[in-house]
C-alpha cells in the first residue's frame, strides 16, 4: 500500500470496514487519523494499527487488550515487551479457542447421533404406516 494518507472511503475499501467502524476505533483511541476539518486522513501507522486491530478481533482479543498491546509499541525496547505480551495473550486465547472447539466438536457429534436416531425412527414409523395401509 502506498505511503500517502488515505481518506475514510479508501480505508474502508482497503480493509473492508465501515466508516462507522473507523470512527468507533478512533473514539476508542485505537486509531489517530489526521483531522483536516471534517475529513479524516489515515497514515501508514493508522493502516498498520487497523490491520492489527482486525487481526486481534478475529482472534478474540478484546478492544482493551488490543489497545494495551498497541500502546506497548511505543516502548523503546525493540518491541520485546509488545511481542512477549502479545504471545502470552495469544497463548491464552488459543487455549480458550481449542476448548471451545472441543466442546463444539462434542455437540456436533451428539447432534449427528440424535439426527441418525431420528432418521431411523422416521423410517420405522413411515414403514409401519405403509404396512397398515
Amino acid at each position: 500500500m502506498p505511503s500517502q494518507t488515505l481518506n475514510i472511503r479508501e480505508m474502508c475499501d482497503a480493509f473492508d470496514v465501515t466508516p462507522r467502524a473507523l470512527r468507533f476505533y478512533e473514539g476508542k483511541e485505537l486509531l489517530f487519523p489526521i483531522r483536516e476539518g471534517q475529513r479524516r486522513m489515515f497514515t501508514r501507522s493508522d493502516r498498520a494499527r487497523l490491520k492489527l486491530i482486525l487481526r486481534g478481533k478475529r482472534f478474540g482479543f478484546s478492544l482493551e487488550e488490543i489497545r494495551q498491546l498497541l500502546d506497548l509499541y511505543q516502548m523503546d525496547d525493540g518491541q520485546l515487551t509488545q511481542l512477549s505480551q502479545s504471545y502470552a495473550l495469544a497463548e491464552k486465547h488459543l487455549a480458550e479457542m481449542e476448548s471451545q472447539k472441543a466442546e463444539l466438536d462434542e455437540a456436533i457429534a451428539e447432534l449427528k447421533a440424535q439426527m441418525e436416531w431420528g432418521s431411523a425412527k422416521l423410517k420405522e414409523i413411515a414403514g409401519q404406516q405403509n404396512n397398515a395401509a
